[in-house]
């Protein structure tokens, strides 16, 4: 079953309220939805790739699934998320950004991040089918909604290999498309 992006920005915000008192979760609940990329290649940041960066800033990595380079650039959300968890826990620069709580130095998985994202969209009640790729997805979904960024961009930006794939990642719903046929001509 694939999953679904978060589409209303109120359900965004109550997530984020949610996890105030979780830095690590918080930082990548924004991460995920600011930045469009695949959980695993977040997950592979080490705070050294992100300690003292500021809004406007760029971390280039090279993408496990496509090996493509893409970049992250910290927006004000992203570099306030980092300020508090930068301020709440005191990690060593070779520690992975997403550590998991298990043992050693072990970023959290993708599977792990799975669940977490469906045990978010659970407790504010929300009913869709969430995973990692909720993040991805819902990032896609604000931009096209929120902000009118064309399809073509967004495809580019998730470094899609097909128009196909960034359609099913855009959400578009059906009152949508019967909207536009009370457009007048």
């Amino acid at each position: 079953m694939r999953v679904e992006p978060i589409t209303n920005p109120k359900h965004i915000k109550a997530i984020k309220k949610l996890l105030n008192d979780k830095p690590r979760d918080r930082l990548l609940f924004i991460m995920g939805t600011n930045s469009g990329l695949r959980a695993q290649d977040i997950l592979s940041l080490k705070v050294s790739d992100v300690k003292g960066l500021n809004v406007g800033d760029r971390i280039t990595i090279k993408e496990k699934k496509t090996k493509k380079y893409n970049v992250i650039i910290i927006n004000e959300e992203v570099s306030e998320a980092l300020s508090y968890f930068f301020e709440t826990i005191n990690p060593k620069d070779s520690d992975y950004l997403f550590k998991s709580r298990k043992g050693a130095n072990y970023p959290l998985t993708t599977f792990r991040v799975t669940r977490l994202v469906q045990s978010w969209v659970d407790e504010i009640n929300l009913n869709i089918n969430a995973g990692a790729h909720t993040l991805r997805k819902t990032f896609c979904y604000i931009q096209r909604t929120q902000f009118g960024v064309p399809w073509e961009v967004i495809s580019k930006r998730c470094n899609h290999s097909s128009p196909s794939i960034t359609r099913r990642y855009l959400g578009v719903k059906e009152e949508e498309v019967e909207q536009i046929l009370l457009n007048n001509i």
